[in-house]
């Protein structure tokens, strides 16, 4: 059984004007997610800013994630930032000792793009070996840079039960094919991050969405997730928007979406540790913020969502 399946966000991380994680807001944004709709929660990722985080301070922001979701969705953290190998495996031992339901490695942290696919093997089978126990996931983190996996090394471990997670980031339709059918049968849930993707890679069999956008409107996501066999023209309605609507992620994320909640009843600082919030969004930007919320307004009103 796959235990990871639906519509997950990659959640934020909230600061406070001293620099410091702003938890109070981090518990807001816990039930906001919940109570929109979603299946899980994806903590401490690059959303996080987790590459800009103490190791005290992702151990901290995982356990209270899964505290304050109290069971009621699943909760995975990744915090694999270290470039060391050793320093990897002591970070993931860290974070499973959180209570996250799963530990998600990032796949540029074991080879570069242009490093060859045996040594990227020798070291994830290097970690599934030292982490035995820990259930695992991958995560295809564009930052620093891009890593995409191999569909042969993904076919084995997910058949062989040493991943139970993907968030995939091939943003390509015939990679996403390729790989549902390499998993298929397997306890692998294979989430995809591409909005323009998602709904022909759920028709094909994916196991649900893992996305920046989720920061937005993630019950739209959840809809679509809920209904995209039983209404498939309303669906594709849906998904043209959720793809032009995902323009955006470009427009100064994270500051962005914490700017969008604060206007959409989770009120938190845009303080950013990545970018400098004063300035990375401007008059344009927050033009196109508010008209998004707006026709997010007006799409949930056609599906019968609360606003």
């Amino acid at each position: 059984m796959k235990k990871f399946k639906g519509c997950w966000p990659t959640m934020i991380t909230p600061f406070t004007e001293d620099n410091q994680i702003d938890y109070p807001a981090v518990e807001r944004l816990v039930e906001w997610y919940i109570q929109r709709g979603c299946d899980g929660i994806f903590a401490v990722c690059q959303s996080s800013e987790m590459f800009f985080l103490a190791e005290d301070e992702k151990k901290e922001l995982a356990k209270a994630v899964v505290s304050l979701a109290g069971g009621r969705v699943k909760v995975v953290a990744s915090g694999h930032t270290a470039e060391d190998p050793s320093e990897q495996i002591d970070q993931i031992m860290a974070m499973s000792e959180t209570g996250v339901d799963a530990v998600v490695l990032v796949s540029n942290r074991l080879a570069d793009p242009d490093q060859p696919e045996e040594l990227f093997q020798e070291r994830a089978e290097a970690i599934f070996a030292a982490t035995r126990g820990v259930p695992l996931g991958m995560y295809e983190c564009p930052y620093p840079k891009l890593r995409l996996l191999g569909t042969a090394f993904l076919r084995d471990a997910a058949h062989a039960g040493k991943l139970v997670f993907l968030k995939d980031v091939s943003c390509s339709g015939e990679i996403l094919q390729e790989r549902i059918q390499a998993v298929a049968g397997s306890g692998l849930a294979l989430l995809n991050a591409n909005t323009a993707t998602l709904l022909d890679s759920l028709i094909a069999g994916a196991d649900g969405y893992n996305g920046v956008m989720g920061n937005f409107h993630i019950d739209l996501y959840k809809w679509l997730y809920d209904n995209f066999r039983k209404e498939p023209g309303l669906a594709r309605k849906v998904s043209d928007f959720l793809t032009v609507s995902a323009i955006i992620e470009a427009r100064a994320y994270p500051v962005s979406a914490k700017h969008h909640f604060n206007i959409t009843g989770v009120p938190m600082e845009t303080c950013s540790r990545a970018l400098d919030s004063a300035t990375v969004l401007n008059e344009n930007g927050l033009r196109e913020i508010n008209s998004l919320i707006r026709m997010e307004s007006a799409l949930r009103h056609e599906l019968g969502l609360p606003s």
